[in-house]
């Protein structure tokens, strides 16, 4: 069974998303752009999955004003996935922002037009869970790495 917590210790969010991301390089390869996760992990609501005394998956959010939170952050070990870990913490990051009154759910990942395979499954769980396509801004991330708008109405 995983237990899902929120996680009110700065420092233990920063280690929890650390040990998941470092787990994942073929999503955060990185380094720059994995230390800012690390960072803002610190500040954000942020929920963890745990199989037994292990952090096994986490997602955080940002809040963008009283309507709009975007999942920012989330990552599961890779032995753990497609294993209904990710269904569980959107279900608590939600939760939390329907008790919050936020209206919508927004998250961003690589385009489709970008063909990697990790992201394309990625995309299929955003789909899956409720997300729609909203835009696919070219260079918001660079040429290279097209960005693919999400969201979902809470």
């Amino acid at each position: 069974m995983t237990a899902i917590h929120e996680i009110p210790d700065a420092e233990r969010r920063a280690e929890i998303c650390a040990g998941v991301l470092r787990d994942l390089p073929d999503w955060f390869g990185i380094e720059a752009a994995t230390q800012d996760y690390i960072e803002k992990a610190k500040s954000a609501p942020f929920f963890a999955a745990y199989g037994g005394d292990t952090a096994v998956a986490f997602i955080y959010l940002h809040v963008h004003n009283s309507y709009t939170v975007e999942l920012y952050c989330m990552g599961v070990l890779a032995r753990y996935h497609r294993s209904g870990i990710g269904r569980l913490l959107l279900s608590a990051a939600e939760r939390y922002s329907r008790e919050r009154e936020f209206k919508f759910i927004t998250v961003k990942t690589l385009a489709d037009t970008h063909p990697d395979e990790g992201y394309k499954k990625t995309r299929e769980f955003y789909l899956a869970t409720g997300f729609v396509p909203l835009e696919v801004f070219p260079e918001l991330w660079g040429e290279e790495n097209p960005c693919l708008f999400l969201a979902k109405s809470l």
